[in-house]
């Protein structure tokens, strides 16, 4: 596994070379729309959570604005979003848990933030870094990636343990750039199908890419 000295020194180093402006691609104008973004997100792609939120967002300002349209209706605003019956479902829930309990605002406290319906741990830390400033490590399918390729947590590590050793290996004040380049680490160079591990500055450290270029050569030979 990689060390501290060498996560800090070689690969946040080159991330931030690589993508100096990596940031939340999720489009949204405040908290409360970057929340639904991110529950949207759930199992679908930015892109084309950006394209139903366009209109999505236009059409509801406010917690009160879901809740005033029957749950069919809000389905069909989502439909191209995977799983949208239970997006829709939890999108209600929520916003009623915002006006019963917290005035029609997004909680700052991530503990609050989880018991909303629809946001687990990544979501809550997602909202707290991109809409509040505080420092997080959203732990998703490209941070998760990245992390285990690199040697940076074990294979074996759930998604909990993954982010608990990022939290101890990279400094507190840099968690939520390194979170965002990582996201774009994985999802413009170090992709699930196919990595681009002869271009990759960090191949020295990588087991993974040395295993996968190795793997190439010895079917060349």
């Amino acid at each position: 596994m990689l060390t501290k000295r060498q996560i800090e020194e070689v690969v946040l180093v080159k991330m931030e070379e690589m993508f100096p402006d990596a940031h939340c691609e999720l489009n949204h104008q405040n908290a409360f729309e970057l929340t639904i973004a991110v529950l949207l997100s759930a199992q679908c792609t930015d892109v084309l959570v950006n394209k139903v939120t366009i209109d999505l967002f236009q059409k509801y300002k406010a917690p009160e604005d879901y809740l005033a349209v029957p749950l069919e209706e809000l389905e069909n605003d989502i439909r191209r979003i995977g799983l949208f019956r239970t997006k829709a479902k939890n999108i209600k829930k929520l916003c009623q848990s915002l006006i019963e309990d917290y005035g029609g605002e997004i909680p700052r406290e991530r503990d609050q933030l989880v018991q909303l319906a629809g946001v687990g741990r990544k979501t809550a830390n997602v909202v707290t870094s991109v809409a509040f400033g505080v420092p997080a490590i959203a732990v998703d399918t490209h941070v998760e990636r990245v992390s285990k390729r690199l040697g940076i947590c074990r294979w074996k590590d759930n998604v909990l343990e993954v982010e608990k050793v990022l939290m101890r290996k990279i400094p507190e004040h840099l968690w939520s750039d390194t979170h965002h380049r990582m996201i774009f680490f994985g999802r413009y160079h170090c992709k699930a199908q196919s990595p681009q591990c002869e271009l990759c500055p960090l191949l020295d450290l990588c087991r993974e890419g040395k295993k996968r270029l190795k793997g190439r050569n010895d079917g060349k030979s």
